[in-house]
């Protein structure tokens, strides 16, 4: 190390006569073979702190302008950059202090500076001098990672120097321009990230991503489509800067086309991560704020295009965040497109996320968003930014008063002499709700009266689990009114509300209520909607009847909600995880000494008799097309969902009369849709298999379904080594460690 640093110092000191510090320092590098290591890094650690560099990096600078020897700045740059490893392998990790990475490349940040200032004064001058050996360095030191180091001391001074110099400005394009291609994203990515606005980083920048190519796909392809971990504040650098000049804004348009075909690809939405998605989603937005009208104008029609392919596979999704993310992209288009006309406008909660996306579509003005303008500029620039009509109401007197005085006392209302009634003490008449299961269907449908047909829903859960007999008589009929209730007020909790009372009257009369909404679920002329619902009923009724009455009493008697819940818009896919890591805790064996606990009484479970009612239904025709639902088509969502309700019944069927046939059954399910192309409903495929592993006993499994299984083990192999979804891949990795614990039981059960 030592030999080779001597070389290169020796001979970029030969030039520099009135140094007569650096000729000391190569005259004793030049002997450093005799030397103990430590001694020339002592000499090192002195040169460096008597900031000695810069002058170093100055002479090639010198030298470059007059055609160096390409082998000495190449053995320069590696020594300058590289010289903390250098020294660390030297001394195998004992390094001063001086030569730690966060101490070593802000001084190299220092050094820079200092010799852009001697260019800087040398061009004033009328001096040639190149900048090509300083640009080798930044390249070459963000490259290796230490962006951080470097550019934390580099770019704030660069924003000060290059505010209101123009020489400055013009070495700051060419310091980055000059690096080469092979470093140019490093650089990029490190300006983009540390610039404190877009302006600031078109001021640093220049034209960069007009003049230099590997820029330009970095800037527009790299950081935008191929990454997707970059916070919003690099998204709004990197956008600004195209939308800050008119050079780049055609630049800006063309990735506006770029991320709008990606957002509407079908393949795209179906395998990119949710974040990834998001992240074009806030670019999307953040190019739409910068667009002028004649620009939205000329790119109206490609806009509408895009709005409606994206809309559509973003519906289609099965994840409520990405439909979401597609209902605020597709509102912030429509009303960019239709300024004057009708708007979409979607049904949806909000939250975090949709309230970012949303202020991402109203440029905040520069001034308020760079933070590096001196006071004086930054309160023109203000001012600037106020609208013309407070600017022009600014000195005007205050508004004059509603009602003149001239106004005599007769014009005025007469009304207003009335004296008011005392109301302190009245009290609101409730409407009383029905006490007979029978009335509560008569007001269901047919009452016009909404205060009853309100105090009607709200009692119906209780009324029906104090009335097992009454609502026994009439059950189907129930069921289905409330199947096909819809709200006729704005009452708050109606769909909870319904769903309770809908799984009251299935857990009350479960055999023939069952029948009816699983016949009912492949029927013409129903909703995906109502599909659904019938499937998160028979799960939340299913929970209910396998779970112990003492439990249950106490569930009822508060507004506890149950454990597994597949309302519209859950992932149900996170509460069968949630089931399978519970179910494989139970089954894991733990050898403990202490206190016993107490066993709780077991009550019979109520899912054992009517298991068969709640599943086989549901498995029998869902390869049947109708003329409005097609679960092997364009129905996916609802055949994800179908797919983890019977993962469900299946773990809840544990230890019933029926569960190995529906193990089996199952299985054969399974197999028929193994190869679907959307990740949910593979994951409740996988959710099946872990299901029947972990439900069924373990001789029948081996006795009954040999075959299904060593089919399945099969496939989960590949589903580990090849499926695009992690989860799928973590799901199918579960069910194989599963089947080797069967494996390792049946070797420890006596033949």
């Amino acid at each position: 190390m030592a030999a080779g640093l001597a070389g290169a110092l020796r001979e970029a000191a030969a030039a520099l006569g009135k140094l007569k510090r650096n000729r000391d320092l190569i005259q004793l590098l030049s002997s450093s073979l005799s030397f103990h290591p430590e001694e020339v890094v002592e000499v090192l650690e002195q040169f460096l702190q008597e900031g000695r560099i810069w002058a170093l990096m100055w002479e090639m600078c010198q030298h470059q302008a007059q055609a160096a020897l390409p082998e000495l700045q190449e053995a320069l740059l590696n020594r300058v950059v590289c010289l903390p490893d250098h020294v660390s392998n030297k001394l195998q990790g004992k390094n001063p202090p001086v030569f730690f990475p966060q101490n070593y490349f802000p001084l190299l940040g220092d050094a820079i500076i200092q010799v852009l200032q001697k260019i800087s004064e040398s061009l004033r001058d009328g001096l040639d001098c190149s900048i090509s050996f300083v640009s080798h360095v930044l390249g070459k030191v963000c490259a290796h990672g230490r962006q951080k180091e470097l550019l934390g001391v580099l770019v704030p001074r660069l924003v000060d120097l290059t505010r209101s110099d123009c020489i400055w400005q013009r070495m700051c394009w060419r310091l980055v321009e000059r690096v080469p291609e092979r470093w140019m994203e490093a650089v990029v990515l490190g300006f983009v990230q540390r610039a404190p606005g877009a302006e600031v980083l078109s001021r640093l920048l220049g034209n960069l991503v007009v003049k230099n190519k590997k820029a330009q796909f970095v800037m527009m392809q790299k950081l935008l489509l191929l990454q997707y971990g970059h916070t919003t504040a690099v998204l709004q650098n990197l956008l600004g800067y195209l939308a800050l000049d008119s050079l780049h804004r055609p630049f800006l348009i063309k990735v506006l086309q770029e991320l709008l075909e990606r957002w509407g690809s079908s393949s795209a939405v179906k395998h990119s991560p949710p974040e990834q998605q998001q992240y074009i989603s806030k670019a999307i937005l953040i190019c739409l704020s910068h667009l002028k009208e004649p620009e939205i104008e000329s790119c109206r029609q490609e806009l509408l295009t895009s709005l409606m392919e994206g809309v559509k596979c973003h519906l289609d999704s099965n994840l409520p965040q990405i439909r979401r993310l597609g209902m605020v992209v597709a509102e912030s288009i429509s009303s960019k497109i239709n300024t004057d006309g009708p708007v979409l406008k979607f049904q949806y909660e909000e939250d975090d996320e949709s309230r970012e996306l949303k202020s991402l579509l109203v440029q905040t003005p520069l001034s308020f968003i760079v933070p590096d303008l001196p006071d004086y500029d930054r309160h023109e620039k203000a001012d600037a930014a106020l609208p013309v009509v407070l600017k022009s109401n600014k000195n005007l007197p205050p508004a004059a008063p509603l009602v003149p005085d001239e106004v005599s006392d007769a014009e005025l209302d007469s009304d207003d002499d009335l004296v008011p009634y005392d109301m302190s003490e009245d009290k609101e008449l409730k409407t009383k709700a029905p006490v007979y299961i029978r009335d509560c269907i008569e007001v269901l449908t047919g009452s016009e009266d909404m205060e009853k047909w309100e105090a009607t829903v709200k009692a119906l859960e209780s009324l029906v689990r104090k009335n097992p007999a009454a609502t026994r008589e009439v059950s189907v009929e129930l069921a289905k009114i409330l199947l096909h209730l819809e709200e006729k007020t704005c009452m708050e909790g109606f769909v909870e509300l319904r769903q309770k009372a809908q799984v009251a009257v299935l857990t009350t009369d479960p055999i023939p209520v069952a029948k009816y909404l699983t016949s009912q679920f492949y029927s013409l002329n129903y909703s995906l909607c109502q599909r659904v619902d019938i499937l998160d009923v028979l799960v939340l009724a299913a929970q209910e009847l396998s779970s112990p009455q003492s439990h249950r009493k106490t569930k009822h008697s508060g507004v506890q909600k149950p454990c597994v819940q597949l309302l519209p818009g859950s992932d149900s896919s996170k509460d069968w995880r949630k089931i399978v890591d519970e179910r494989i805790k139970s089954k894991t064996r733990r050898f403990a000494t202490g206190q016993s606990q107490v066993e709780l009484p077991s009550d019979p479970n109520e899912f054992n008799s009517v298991a068969g009612h709640f599943f086989f239904p549901l498995i029998q025709h869902f390869d049947r097309p109708l003329t409005t639902f097609d679960l092997l088509g364009e129905d996916h969502f609802v055949l994800g969902r179908l797919v983890h309700t019977l993962a469900i019944l299946m773990h809840l069927a544990v230890n019933t009369v029926a569960v190995a046939v529906m193990g089996r059954a199952l299985l054969e399910f399974v197999w028929a849709l193994r190869f679907h192309t959307d990740s949910y409903v593979r994951q409740g495929l996988l959710s099946c298999i872990s299901s029947v592993l972990l439900s069924a006993p373990t001789e029948r499994l081996l006795e009954d379904m040999t075959d299904e299984l060593l089919e399945a083990q099969s496939w989960l192999g590949d589903v580990v080594e090849k499926d695009p979804d992690g989860d799928c891949r973590r799901l199918a990795l579960q069910n194989l460690l599963l089947m080797e614990n069967l494996k390792k039981k049946l070797r420890t059960i006596p033949s």
